[in-house]
């Protein structure tokens, strides 16, 4: 399937499901690694992964446009169009669009450290996303070094 065949696709589905044409461009972004789609608030473009379509079929692709159109027609709309918002999820069961996309194979989502810093005098724990300087860094209540207690993967 090429650009222009999406777009028709996007148009078509616009139109039968939701009732309201598709005034935008789809295209396809073979960059996406682990979404299926997503929607450009600024342009209000639909960018689509084109290896949804090859690993997983025509009917799963289907439901992730379902899934991007529900965002474009309620962010038109001037409705909730983000995913945890009301509208957005009475739309997507209504249209029976996805809510979450197979991962490809040899992708994989990022895993998001954790860190546990504790002072060395007072002990009090300070939880971080990122790692920091403990030569800049000291605690807050009394002012001390800091030491890294734990490092761990949270998935």
């Amino acid at each position: 399937m090429e650009n222009r065949e999406l777009q028709k696709l996007v148009e078509d589905i616009s139109i039968k499901d939701f009732g309201v044409p598709f005034r935008h461009e789809a295209r396809f972004n073979a960059r996406l690694r682990t979404t299926g789609g997503r929607y450009l608030l600024n342009s209000h473009d639909i960018e689509l992964n084109p290896k949804q379509l090859a690993y997983f079929g025509y009917d799963e692709f289907v439901k992730i446009i379902k899934h991007e159109l529900c965002h474009y027609h309620l962010h038109i709309a001037g409705k909730g169009y983000r995913h945890k918002d009301a509208d957005f999820k009475a739309l997507l069961n209504e249209v029976g669009g996805s809510r979450y996309c197979q991962l490809p194979p040899g992708a994989k989502r990022s895993s998001s450290k954790r860190y546990i810093y504790e002072c060395k005098k007072c002990s009090a724990r300070y939880q971080r996303k990122r790692k920091i300087n403990l030569n800049k860094f000291v605690c807050g209540r009394c002012q001390n070094q800091l030491k890294l207690v734990l490092e761990e993967i949270v998935r």
